[in-house]
């Protein structure tokens, strides 16, 4: 025999049948099989009192696990139907009483009062007990619902309940894990969950969101105590419980209406235990398919929530004990003065007198009563409090609380009384006594307080009486296990009972009391109303606080779960006291709290002043301090949402939404957000995440992407996001409600993935009472925004009221817009309306903001736009040669002819998003790593090689706190990968706290956003369309924070800043000339930008395939490579000095030069024997120019063989030696190319057995090209043209490939020979420096001898934009499949590597020169090279433009070419080329004349005498600067720009340069000239020569023939030593100051001093010395030094 439910008369009861084949019966577990989590506690701890209780006995290693727990022998059976009524009777089975008095019959009623919700309770048929006299929850009068959601079955013996999801059969709600207890005073039901997912009941400080199931007990009893760590009953009662069941959404909620004390047990079956001490068993169980409906469900039935008057959304202040009314208008005044948004304020009790109700202090708060008109002036509101208690005049009132023997009980201040507020004499009395205390001192909103009802002595004056109520055989594990402490007695008596059954309503009745007073005092007004103890349905009145909470750190955090519960309570009006009630609070704690607490629902900042506490307004905190800007910043983005704000409290006044929302209640798919309570949502739509921690800079951010991630937080900021698919309607803020709801309104669209969105706004007067009289209509607008297809609708409905204000919407902001909004079009009535609104769009963060609009509020409109492309923003979609709208179409791109424009605009242009998502996101605390998949949703014509890679990986690298590193590239298939080693830390050392950036991913498309975290500037953005990996091209490109980009090379640049109007530069390396976008010797893939504000960062690309990037005005870079991968190094500067030293430490110091390389140099390609190089030194001798350097050209070769000496060059071994025995250094050239058409040529030979040369893959074969060795035996006909030479005169020459181990032996070998002739010592040339020259590698036939084999490689699909592009990559050099190996052994192609040529010989020819700091210069660089070599910018020509161009390259080399050098030309480059930092002069072989200084005649040499000595005067200084390159990786050479960064003119100077921070030099550069428009920016500046002092901007300077202007800024000390004609003699010379002061009368510098030569490093290199005045500049014969390594 089984029992079901049955259905008879509209009511459902159980009825019993026997063997009815279609019901699904119920299969119980047997007690005795139940495990541990399952057991239930049968309230003792000793077995022997187990036994007794007729309870099992089973001791468990875990304490927290019940060791006596109830057996299958307690509990109730079915019993039968009461005659003629639905109801049956359960009758207890016989076992062992609990705590007496057991009801042996109860009575079972049960009725499906909705489709979502199920209501049964358990009474005792013989007497009734107390029942809750709700005003909405009670007996149920209507017909039972139909389409039920929910299924109920029970169990006959021993009784049990199950509850199931019809759509899933999900048991929800099931009994039988334990037994139904029914005594007098101990009444327990128990209820296994199918889930853990458990939130809700109170009020207790939960730590969490989400309980704890294992094994808590919650006592529940309203008590005045403050919140803290310990599981204490706090202020109200609420009983409701919501479970989320699974990741389908499905939910269910449990309410128990009882009031009287009451526990909830938790343990981990999961299952929950209420156990109570009177009343009835009263259960409602409520359906939703998610967390919200459930809610809504609740709140239905409890009573929908207040509707807040708007100004109760403003920023509110409070204080306990203010001391005077001139102390709360000081603080509004303070809290005015600063600006800060705030429409309430408050006063405590202490504004009365003696701490009486319905008083007030005449002496301390003498013009209370006009408060409320002073701050209406304003704007403002004002509310003050009432507390429950009354001070005691006698009896006639007849409306207290009284005891069983009718005494009135004792709190303060003195005998006081407490009002019963369950009684309508009361309530009426209430009322009275407001109203005439609102006629008497004025106000706008009442908050009830200490109705737990809070007394200060237990019970009573009298004590409590010894019997069952104040003692009951059972005590939950509430505060003190005491149930009067700090309350009444349990047997005194009110309206609606003895105070056992009705203490928890006590805040309850006094909020309907003071509710029926605001109607009587604000008729037809919300007014406001706050309560301190809530019940259920308490929030259709009053909003409520989180009580008197303490300043710690963690009360803010517990104080978001204590909001979302009070959420599902149907409480939506909540919030905590910010910066905490007790205790001072620090200003840190303050700051995090008011960011957070500007998105309380109820936002009130409120403390005490007891104990001497400081206050905590925000103006106390200072007017200029971070609290005040940033409450001020966020309350004003608080103000701005209010009409978001207030529609979300219009749905759960109308509905039963959430206000604070759980995270989970939108995205219950993600179990991460199940446990997420450190973020909350206003609505479905705003996600907010604070800082809870201090010295906290980081929350967990939930991503759009189910993805948690840090996120910078600095001091002034928290974490704020929109959800897209939401229009948020805003309203401009102002400092007050009143004033703001007068302000244009707007709205922020924030796209979805669908590019749709929708939203709500409701508007009405913001006072008005909801409440109606029959006939009635209420004042409201309701507005409904639907985006999608490019398209608002502003749809209006109920609308019947019209704002006095005559608000219009003025700005409308869309957000995740992927295109440019091009045009906005207004209609009204599908007829175009005229608009007069302008249209901004930011294309990094990818939003648009349409201003000027004239909507009005309350009419409904369309707003359509278009979207498209500006010219800026049009990224070309087909870089290679030979672009068609054919081919540029079946890309799936755009063709637009832009020809007219003159400018290099792209005719294919991308018209859509790249191809690749982002998945698979991995954050760790030191980077991410994602995946990247090619979607093909867009055609294109992909040619060989270049169809994408389908899935890519992603990984970024937080390596410090200024650089991080972003890397793509294939996980499936291993590709090449730059071999150059770089500075990076073993592990990451960066820290969340102390970051400059913030990485951001977009996931669809691909994008990276770098961001500076102090200013907010996106520093790299890379979601464009352009982004594409195939095997042989790969493009990405980025928004730029400026127009001011700097760097890459090597090419010839007309400008230091990068022209971004449409230029492409390609970078491989070539033996080209300077020219005009041709790709010259080196390959420099890294850039500086400028940011907006004068900030710096720079971003190296680490990949050595042929490569061009592009500049368009967006502005906007773009690159392209033909292999590799991409390797990403960004640093954050700030400074572009910082930014320079930051790079350099990543791929290595500059090497740091003897002394000697810091002099002048001399070289000429044409020397035709050893004699005239002789003669010249003797000339320069004679005419005591300062000279320190001597090279020969490869002429001192025979036929142009490394390794060799000419004939006519014999005697070059013996003038080496003796000009270096005069203090001079010699330097020979050497090229890489060696001859392969020799007998007995021993460099050739040995390289074979080396094995060192280029080969041909998978061959032997060496690839041979040809260079400068003549053929032997041959005599040149010079006239012949080129080619015909190289054809007929030029040998095949081998190239070593210097990644090989064995290579680096070799030409040690080589160089060593050279340096000590092991054949002919007499032909050893002892020199100091190696001079390498033609190693891009060069060649001059294109690839080799007998031309290259592998078509693909050498004309790979796409070409970058180099010079002679159609010729290939060949042109100039070699095959690009020849094979090199690297010194693991690892083959590459020299494809891959060509690029690294001359960076590959750098190194291993310093290692091999002398024991000295030799010098090495290179034509070829790569990243890093400079850690072994200077260079020098090659084969320049004499003219005027070429001098220019020098200092934008940073160069000092002089004119050197095929056009004869004149004499002014020369003369000023003498004047130039003597300050950079490498000061050479070279010139070509005949018929061009000589060009060195003792050339041309006596005036010639006096000036280039002048202006040498001033170089080695300065010499001290600039070798300081190279040790301060070499230890920091200072600049030498140095823009403007790096000093004066803060001075945007200098952001352009590109004729002027300076020598560390102090030399400013400005030299002529124009033909003709003899002045020079020369800009000295913001300082003291001293000129050089005359010492006269002054300060400019721009100054038009002399510059005649025999004169360069040189200025030494203000505040810098130059050491300088005597002249002489070697740097040998000059070091011997005395040094001196000068000492240039600043406009605060100080210098300082800095001086680096050892023997010049040596290698190793100076421990104590450094001087600083501030000078002050009184030590006049001409005294400053102080020499100030640190010599070491002498």
């Amino acid at each position: 025999k089984h029992n079901l439910w049955s259905w008879v008369d509209g009511k459902y009861y159980i009825g019993f049948l026997v063997d009815v084949p279609r019901v699904n019966f119920v299969n119980f577990m047997t007690w005795d099989l139940v495990v541990e989590k399952n057991h239930l506690f049968c309230f003792v701890s000793d077995q022997n009192l187990c036994n007794l209780r007729g309870c099992c006995w089973s001791p468990q290693s875990d304490t927290s696990v019940p060791w006596c727990y109830f057996s299958s022998n307690h509990g109730y059976k079915m019993g039968g139907q009461v005659q003629s009524t639905p109801q049956v009777l359960l009758n207890r089975l016989s076992s062992p009483s609990l705590f007496g008095n057991d009801i042996n019959t109860v009575l079972l009623t049960a009725e499906y009062q909705t489709q979502n919700r199920f209501r049964f309770k358990i009474t005792d048929p013989q007497n009734k007990r107390f029942e809750v006299p709700h005003e909405h929850v009670g007996t149920f009068s209507g017909s039972a619902a139909s389409n039920l959601k929910y299924k109920v079955d029970v169990q006959d013996n021993p009784f049990s309940i199950r509850v199931t999801r019809v759509s899933n059969g999900a048991v929800l709600f099931d009994t039988s894990i334990g037994p139904l207890v029914y005594a007098n005073q101990f009444l327990q039901l128990s209820i296994k969950l199918p889930s853990s997912n458990i939130y809700g009941v109170g009020e207790h400080v939960h730590k969490q969101f989400q309980h704890d199931v294992n094994w808590k007990t919650w006592p529940m009893f309203s008590r005045d105590s403050a919140p803290s760590g310990n599981m204490d009953n706090l202020y109200g009662v609420q009983t409701f419980f919501l479970c989320l069941e699974d990741k389908s959404g499905a939910s269910f909620g449990v309410f128990l209406m009882n009031s009287n004390a009451m526990e909830f047990a938790l343990q981990p079956a999961p299952a929950v235990t209420y156990r109570t001490i009177g009343g009835i068993l009263d259960f409602y169980v409520f359906l939703g398919d998610t967390p919200e409906q459930v809610v809504q469900e609740y709140v239905k039935l409890v009573g929908l929530p207040a509707l807040p008057s708007y100004w109760a959304l403003g920023f509110q202040l409070s204080r306990y004990d203010y001391g005077s009314l001139d102390e709360v208008k000081a603080v509004v005044e303070r809290n005015r003065a600063v600006g800060l948004p705030y429409d309430v304020q408050y006063t405590d009790i202490d504004y009365m007198e003696a701490r009486k109700d319905f008083t007030y202090d005449k002496v301390k708060f003498t013009d209370l009563p006009n408060f409320q008109r002073y701050l209406h002036d304003y704007g403002q509101k004002y509310v003050l409090i009432l507390v429950s208690i009354y001070y005691y005049w006698g009896e006639s009132k007849k409306v207290w609380i009284n005891e069983s023997d009718g005494v009135t009980p004792l709190v303060w201040p003195g005998r006081t009384v407490f009002p019963d507020f369950t009684s309508p004499t009361c309530t009426s009395w209430w009322v009275s006594e407001c109203q005439e205390f609102y006629k008497e001192v004025p106000y706008d909103g009442l908050w009830i307080d200490m109705n737990e009802v809070a007394n200060f002595v237990q019970g009573s004056s009298n004590g409590c009486k010894q019997n069952e109520l104040n003692y009951p055989p059972y005590t939950p594990r509430i505060l003190d296990r005491l149930l009067y402490s700090n309350t009444l007695c349990m047997d005194a008596v009110q309206n609606w009972g003895k105070q056992y059954d009705v203490h928890n309503l006590f805040g309850y009745s006094m909020t309907l009391s003071t509710q029926e007073a605001i109607k009587t005092i604000f008729p037809g007004k919300r007014s406001f109303l706050l309560t301190r103890s809530t019940f259920a349905g308490s929030g259709k009145y009053a909003g409520h606080w989180l009580g008197d909470n303490a300043a710690t750190w963690d009360q803010l955090k517990w104080a978001i779960p204590g909001m979302l519960e009070f959420g599902l309570f149907g409480i939506p009006y909540i919030g905590a006291d910010i910066c905490g009630f007790f205790d001072d609070v620090s200003e840190e704690l303050c700051r995090r709290w008011m960011q957070v607490g500007a998105f309380y629902p109820f936002s009130r900042n409120h403390n005490t002043e007891l104990w001497f506490r400081k206050p905590q307004d925000p103006a106390y905190f200072g007017a200029d301090s971070i609290l005040v800007k940033t409450s001020k910043h966020y309350l004003n983005i608080r103000y701005t949402l209010l009409p978001y704000l207030y529609t979300l409290f219009y749905k759960a006044h109308t509905q039963g939404d959430t206000v604070a929302r759980p995270v989970l209640h939108e995205f219950y798919s993600d179990e991460a957000t199940w446990s997420v309570d450190k973020q909350f949502l206003w609505g479905p739509g705003l996600l907010i995440s604070p800082v809870l921690d201090q010295v906290g800079f980081t929350g967990a951010k939930l991503s759009v992407r189910k993805q948690k991630t840090p996120l910078y937080l600095p001091a002034d900021r928290m974490g704020l996001h929109l959800r897209g698919g939401y229009v948020f309607p805003t309203q401009q803020p102002a400092i007050t409600t009143v004033a703001s709801r007068k302000n244009p309104m707007g709205l922020i669209i924030a796209l979805d993935d669908n590019e749709e969105a929708t939203g709500e706004l409701f508007w009405d007067d913001g006072e008005s009472a909801p409440e109606l009289k029959s006939g009635e209509t209420l004042a409201i607008q309701c507005n409904y925004f639907i985006v999608s297809q490019n398209t608002l609708q502003l749809n209006v409905i109920n609308n019947n009221y019209s704002d006095p204000n005559n608000l219009v919407f003025e700005e409308i902001k869309i957000l995740g817009l992927q295109e440019e909004l091009m045009t906005v079009t207004v209609l009204q009535n599908n007829v175009e309306q005229v608009s007069s609104h302008n249209i901004t769009y930011n294309p990094t963060d990818k939003f648009a903001v349409i201003k000027g609009l004239q909507l009005d509020l309350g009419k409904s409109y369309s707003l359509r736009w278009t979207l498209g492309t500006r010219v800026s923003e049009k990224f070309d979609c087909y870089p290679s040669a030979g672009a068609t709208k054919e081919l540029c179409e079946q890309r799936g791109c755009t063709w637009e002819d832009t020809s007219g424009s003159g400018l290099n605009i792209p005719y294919c242009y991308y018209g859509s998003d790249n191809s690749y998502s982002i998945s698979n996101v991995q954050y760790t605390a030191s980077g991410l790593a994602a995946n990247l998949t090619y979607t093909n949703t867009t055609a294109r014509a992909f040619e060989r090689s270049t169809s994408p890679i389908s899935t890519l990986r992603l990984e970024v690298i937080y390596h410090s706190n200024d650089m991080l590193q972003f890397k793509i590239y294939d996980y499936a298939n291993k590709r090449y990968e730059v071999p150059v080693p770089l500075n990076l830390p073993s592990t990451p050392t960066s820290s969340a706290e102390q970051r400059l950036y913030d990485v951001t991913l977009q996931t669809k498309p691909f994008g990276i956003q770098v961001r500076r975290r102090s200013t907010g500037t996106v520093i790299w953005d890379s979601q464009l369309p352009t982004f594409t990996f195939s095997d042989m091209f790969i493009q990405i490109s980025t928004r730029l924070a400026s127009q001011y980009l700097y760097g890459f090379g090597e090419t010839e640049h007309t400008m230091y800043r990068r022209d971004m109007n449409w230029h492409t530069w390609g970078m491989f390396t070539r033996d080209q000339p300077p020219g005009y976008k041709l790709n010259s010797y080196g390959f420099q893939p890294f850039y500086m930008g400028l940011e907006e504000d004068g900030n710096a960062h720079g971003v190296l690309l680490l990949n050595s395939n042929g490569m061009d990037v592009t500049f368009q005005p967006t502005p906007a870079l773009t690159y392209r490579t033909i292999g590799g991968i991409l390797d990403f190094y960004v640093v954050l500067g700030p400074t572009p000095e910082s930014v320079v030293q930051e790079y350099t430490a990543l791929i290595g110091r500059p090497v740091l030069p003897p002394y000697w390389a810091l002099g002048f140099q001399l070289c000429r390609y044409g020397y035709e024997n050893d004699s005239e190089v002789a003669q010249l030194v003797e000339d320069m001798k004679a005419a005591r120019i300062p000279y320190d350097v001597q090279y020969t050209d490869i002429d001192y070769m025979e036929r142009q063989l490394d390794f060799t000496l000419s004939p006519q060059f014999a005697g070059l071994p013996n003038l080496v030696n003796k000009i270096r025995e005069e203090g001079m250094r010699f330097i020979i050239i050497l090229d890489p190319a060696i001859s392969g058409n020799e007998t007995n040529y021993l460099a050739y030979e040995r390289g074979l057995q080396k094995d060192v040369f280029i080969k041909w893959p998978n061959s032997n074969e060496i690839v041979f090209g040809k260079v400068w060795p003549d053929y032997p035996n041959v005599q040149v006909n010079n006239t012949l043209d080129w080619d015909t030479q190289v054809e007929l005169y030029r040998a095949y020459t081998a190239f070593p490939d210097f990644f090989r181990n064995s290579t680096a032996e070799w030409w040690a070998t080589e160089i060593m020979e050279v340096y000590d002739n092991p054949r002919n010592a007499s032909q050893s040339l002892k020199f100091d420096g190696i001079w390498i020259d033609m190693n891009e590698p060069s060649s001059f036939v294109h690839g080799a001898v007998w031309g290259c084999r592998d078509n693909e490689l050498n004309n790979p699909p796409y070409v970058p934009v180099l010079g002679w592009r159609e010729e290939g990559l060949a042109y100039k050099t070699l095959c690009m499949e020849g094979e090199q190996q690297l010194p693991d052994g690892t083959r590459v192609r020299h494809y891959d590597v060509h690029n690294l040529y001359g960076w590959s010989q750098t190194k291993p020819t310093l290692e091999n020169i002398t024991k000295e700091r030799g010098i090495i210069v290179t034509r070829s660089t790569y990243p890093s090279s400079g850690k072994w070599s200077g260079h020098w910018l090659g084969d320049n020509t004499a003219a005027w433009n070429q001098l220019e161009k020098s200092i934008i390259g940073e160069s000092t080399e002089k004119g050197l070419n095929h056009h004869e050098t004149l004499h002014r030309l020369c003369r000023n480059w003498v004047w130039c080329a003597n300050l950079p930092a490498f000061s050479s002069n070279s010139s070509l072989l005949s018929p061009d004349p000589r060009q060195d200084p003792v050339s041309w005649n006596s005036t010639f040499e006096d000036i280039s005498r002048h202006v040498l000595n001033i170089r080695y005067s300065l010499l001290p200084y600039l070798y300081t600067l190279m040790y301060q390159a070499n230890a920091h990786g200072s600049t030498v050479v140095r823009p403007l720009l790096h000093e004066f960064v803060e001075d945007r003119t200098t952001w352009d100077i590109q004729k002027q340069f300076l020598w560390g921070p102090a030399l400013l030099i400005s030299p002529v550069l124009e033909q003709g000239a003899v002045t020079v428009n020369a800009y000295l920016p913001n300082a003291r500046w001293y000129d050089y020569h005359t010492y006269i002092g002054f300060r400019g901007e721009f100054r038009n300077l002399p510059a005649p023939i025999d004169h360069i202007n040189l200025h030494i800024r203000g505040g810098h000390v130059l050491v300088q030593q005597s002249p002489a004609n070697t740097t040998a003699y000059s070091r011997k010379n005395l040094l001196s100051l000068i000492v240039a002061l600043n406009d605060s009368q100080l210098a300082e510098g800095q001086l680096y001093w050892d023997d010049g030569v040596r290698i190793g490093k100076c421990k104590d290199a450094h001087l600083h010395k501030k000078i002050p005045q009184s030590q006049h500049p001409q005294c400053a014969n102080i020499v100030f030094l640190y010599f070491c390594g002498l």
